[in-house]
């Protein structure tokens, strides 16, 4: 049982006299993090204060969990069929008690994105009855070993669990422990952006952009500087006093102020984390808001997202499938994310696809309609194809009629 679970790992804590008391050990203890090179502290929270992580991780997760998520069971003949109500069609259409299925599925993938890992408490509807219901945990609480006879713990405030108890949902890099935080990984540059986004709002904050400076040859008081400054506001501001002319007295000079280039360059290393973001989740940098090097429509943006549904969203999507396949045991159902909505072109190439896949039998006319959340029709099950085709290099009787004989070839 949980309780007899021997942990291989030494619980870190202050009193411990194997975790050397250092700078960077208490911060980790406090729950904090050492700062990376740039001097940020970054974690799966603070990261979000970047608009480019923030903008990819609610990209993922609400893309996929507003995915229709099926639950099939393979036919004798090859096929599939759709399963509609039992257990698992219940687990997998509504997960929670309170979530809806949208929510829930954006939560984990927030957590897989952010934590490499998603846990979820193992709910029964009674206390012998089945699996009725997934709540979720915290993956900033959960720390996951194996014991040692081999079966995975999940220490969840100090308390050890097993599988039977937390339901695990690894990110990549999954190792038969836990799965890699994409953030972790890639910590230096997130630190960065938020270093650049710091640096942004102590230039502004600090007054360092001023348009200018009055200097006279003569020394002033603080009265009399005061003067000048509210007669020079007076007469640049507001849309009368645009493109007039400014009479200074008292020997003033007007020296225009810019960025110098050393502190301009935040601007372009800010616009260069987007594209490291863009690159660290596999997503286009047009969907990220990034359109400096790109039109905003046209075919080439509907290629790169159609290329990011099968390049990026579809190993997400397989390796969803599959831990749910194992959730909703036996074997002989599984479940499937839909994703033809996302591969869909504009209405002219779908009517030509449609239209050559329902000539030669590949698709039915039903097919068709459920490819476009239509309703079924009633005959609409049957595949056709054209009767005046045959096999390549044979005659077939029924369509193609015989080649002529001699005599009526000579006789023509």
């Amino acid at each position: 049982g949980a309780d007899s679970v021997i942990l291989p790992r030494v619980k870190a804590s202050i009193e411990s006299p194997t975790v050397p008391l250092t700078a960077d050990n208490l911060m980790t203890l406090i729950g904090g993090d050492k700062p990376v090179s740039s001097g940020a502290v970054v974690t799966p929270r603070s990261s979000l204060g970047v608009s480019a992580v923030w903008r990819a991780v609610n990209l993922l997760s609400g893309t996929i969990a507003s995915l229709p998520l099926h639950v099939y069971r393979p036919r004798p003949d090859g096929g599939r069929e759709r399963v509609l109500s039992g257990r698992a069609y219940g687990l997998v259409d509504d997960p929670h008690r309170d979530l809806t299925r949208f929510e829930w599925w954006e939560f984990a993938i927030a957590s897989m994105l952010l934590w490499g890992n998603a846990y979820f408490w193992r709910r029964n509807a009674s206390r012998l009855g089945p699996l009725a219901w997934l709540d979720p945990i915290d993956p900033s609480r959960v720390k996951v070993g194996r014991a040692s006879d081999g079966n995975k713990v999940f220490t969840v405030n100090d308390v050890p669990y097993t599988e039977d108890e937390i339901f695990h949902l690894p990110g990549f890099g999954y190792d038969g422990t836990s799965g890699l935080s994409p953030i972790t990984i890639a910590r230096q540059g997130i630190g960065l952006a938020l270093s650049s986004e710091e640096y942004a709002a102590r230039l502004f904050g600090s007054g360092s952009l001023a348009t200018g400076i009055l200097q006279t040859d003569q020394r002033l008081t603080q009265e009399q500087a005061d003067t000048i400054q509210s007669r020079w506001a007076a007469k640049r501001s507001g849309l009368g006093s645009a493109h007039g002319t400014i009479v200074l007295d008292s020997g003033a000079k007007f020296f225009q102020l810019t960025i110098p280039p050393v502190e301009a360059q935040f601007l372009e290393s800010r616009s260069f984390q987007v594209s490291e973001v863009a690159r660290m989740f596999g997503i286009p940098p047009h969907m990220l808001m990034d359109t400096e090097k790109s039109t905003s429509w046209g075919t080439g943006i509907e290629q790169q997202s159609i290329g990011w549904v099968v390049y990026t969203l579809r190993p997400w999507l397989s390796r969803l499938e599959q831990r749910i396949t194992r959730l909703i045991k036996p074997q002989s159902v599984y479940a499937r994310w839909s994703v033809e909505g996302l591969l869909r072109g504009d209405s002219a190439q779908r009517s030509a696809l449609y239209r050559a896949l329902w000539s030669i039998g590949a698709l039915s006319t039903n097919e068709i309609r459920a490819l476009e959340d239509m309703e079924p029709v009633e005959g609409g099950d049957v595949h056709y194809r054209p009767l005046n085709m045959g096999v390549l290099g044979t005659a077939d009787s029924a369509n193609v009629p015989d080649p002529p004989t001699p005599q009526e070839a000579t006789s023509a």
